[in-house]
């Protein structure tokens, strides 16, 4: 077991978790806002750590671990 190949697993396992804290934010603002966040920094008050490496993309988060979705 490499130390290299298990960093870039626990990193690639963050990323995923980050981009589901990002879109549980997202769903926060909306219930609570009546109205979808328009920019990332809409979201710093209901997400602790940060949070800059990611966008809002069609109403979800995009950046590291997110997968992305290709229209049909």
């Amino acid at each position: 077991m490499s130390p290299e190949k298990t960093e870039e697993q626990a990193r690639e396992v963050a990323n995923q978790a980050t981009c589901r804290t990002v879109n549980s934010a997202i769903a926060a603002y909306v219930a609570l806002n009546d109205k979808a966040p328009v920019r990332i920094t809409d979201l710093t008050e209901y997400v602790d750590g940060d949070i800059t490496a990611y966008r809002i993309v069609g109403g979800v988060a995009a950046g590291p671990g997110c997968k992305t979705h290709q229209p049909r």
